[in-house]
């Protein structure tokens, strides 16, 4: 059987998902690359009561990862491994076994992510998918942009704890 080929859109877009999380971008560090080398300890420090934690935003991002696959699939809410949405607590005396595992998580989110917008058709891009408002055109470059931010939030986070 030949292989599939994927559309050029379907291309770029994973082009862009994956200079924001992993690959060197124009934008400046890719979020994957913004927590190499954090240890537990700082991924769990808070900067003030109100900012989220670097763990905390990277249990935020795996979790969005996941709700736009659930999105793109049509799947059923509740196949996240966490209890809860959004934002999730970690506790201040994070283990390194456990921060691992939440990075661990971040990565295993966006190649089943990745796969899934990978298999689309062109034609499934203008579709707007059950629970969303956007196309799914929108909500992968959406998904990009949001790594990205999230890589700036956690590179001033790192600098602070400096």
């Amino acid at each position: 059987m030949p292989a599939t080929r994927t559309s050029i859109e379907i291309q770029i877009l994973l082009d862009a998902l994956d200079d924001a999380y992993h690959k060197p971008g124009w934008h400046g560090p890719s979020l994957r690359s913004t927590i190499r080398r954090v240890s537990a300890k700082e991924a769990a420090t808070r900067i003030a009561k109100a900012s989220h934690s670097i763990a905390e935003l990277v249990l935020h991002c795996a979790y969005w990862k996941y709700a736009g696959l659930r999105r793109l699939t049509g799947a059923k809410r509740g196949g996240f491994p966490l209890k809860g949405s959004n934002w999730f607590s970690v506790p201040e005396e994070l283990k390194e076994a456990d921060w691992k595992q939440h990075v661990k998580l971040l990565d295993d989110m966006h190649a089943q992510l990745r796969d899934t917008i990978a298999s689309l058709s062109k034609k499934r891009l203008a579709e707007v998918p059950s629970g969303a408002k956007v196309t799914n055109l929108k909500l992968i470059y959406g998904l990009a942009a949001h790594d990205a931010y999230h890589a700036g939030q956690i590179r001033l986070l790192r600098g602070l704890l400096k």
